[in-house]
């Protein structure tokens, strides 16, 4: 007689216990989708695009700072150059007049007999004729000696005055190269930071262009902080006077700023002639710690100094922070500082 063998289920009562396992298993998976929010994944390429809009401002603000000071270098350039062509055109006209002045006590000496001396004493039929042509002779000599050696001098002169200015022409090209060339590096940063924006949803690129980079602070009552001098009074009331201004790459106001531009701006007004970039800035005054800033102070950011404000009180700066934000107030811990200066 032979065993009987268990038989497994028949298909259609097993398929419903598999079918009841499935649909476990899918309301499960169901129930966690339902808590996890579907936002991250939108969000991580939009913080990934401000974060790079942030990346490309920042660059463009470092580019704008190089530009400004090849600017300015250039600006310096071309006086130097001008002050050099006119010493080579009065150096010139010494050289024509020496010429002229030897080529006429040529005629006169070729007038007043110029054979030698001996030869002239045979033909002289009167010996005091002789010595008083023989003098006029020697007094020519003399100056036509004294002219050629300063036709000499000034023809070195003017050599060296064409090989400053020709010096000077090859270094203001090479500052216009550089300055071009930071141009066109800040034209395509804020033009990829646009690219960038534009592909963002409408509201999110309102937003973010209304909002700081930074960590914002309610701006407090400045009236019991006292300037750092009376100058520094004045620019910091030319300073707020800017605010709402539009940033501007260049710009030095009045109807647009960029960083340096507004301190060079502001300051004017106190009758300070800051120089143009923010790294001069930084050191055109005495520098002190942030703990004893005070309103009028300079403050610039980061390693290169390739941003600056002005210290208001109340730990907050005025400064025009980048293109599509307008000159305003910021707290003073924005970016990294790498240095308070009083002007």
């Amino acid at each position: 007689m032979g065993s009987h063998r268990r038989l497994a289920p028949s298909g259609p009562v097993r398929s419903a216990g598999a079918a009841r396992v499935a649909m476990g298993a899918l309301s499960a998976a169901a129930a966690a989708l339902a808590v996890v929010p579907d936002t991250p994944a939108l969000a991580a390429p939009r913080d990934d695009t401000r974060a790079e809009v942030d990346r490309l401002y920042t660059e463009a603000e470092k580019a704008t700072e190089a530009y400004n000071a090849a600017d300015e270098r250039a600006d310096r350039l071309r006086g130097q150059v001008n002050d050099a062509q006119d010493r080579v055109a009065r150096q010139q006209e010494r050289v024509n007049s020496l010429r002229d002045a030897l080529g006429s006590l040529a005629g006169a000496q070729y007038r007043t007999g110029g054979l030698d001396p001996s030869l002239a004493l045979l033909f002289s039929a009167d010996p005091d004729d002789y010595l008083d042509r023989a003098a006029v002779l020697h007094r020519i000599g003399v100056q036509q000696a004294g002219r050629l050696g300063q036709l000499q001098d000034a023809l070195r002169d003017l050599g060296r005055e064409r090989a400053e200015a020709a010096g000077r022409l090859t270094e203001l090209e090479k500052n216009r190269r550089a300055a071009a060339a930071h141009k066109r590096a800040v034209e395509d940063k804020l033009a990829r930071a646009r690219r960038l924006l534009a592909a963002l949803p409408d509201a999110e690129r309102a937003a973010f262009e209304r909002a700081s980079r930074f960590a914002r602070q309610d701006l407090p009552d400045l009236a019991d902080l006292p300037p750092a001098s009376p100058r520094a009074a004045v620019a910091v009331a030319a300073a707020r006077s800017a605010l709402g201004k539009p940033y501007a790459w260049g710009a030095t106001g009045p109807g647009a700023f960029d960083c340096s531009g507004l301190m060079q701006w502001s300051y004017a007004h106190a009758g300070v002639a800051l120089p143009r970039t923010s790294q001069a800035q930084r050191e055109a005054g005495r520098r002190i710690p942030l703990s004893e800033a005070r309103p009028g102070d300079l403050v610039t950011y980061r390693s290169d100094a390739s941003h600056i404000g002005m210290y208001v009180g109340g730990g907050q700066v005025i400064h025009a922070p980048y293109p599509g934000a307008p000159v305003r107030h910021d707290p003073v811990g924005m970016m990294p500082i790498s240095g308070v200066t009083r002007v």
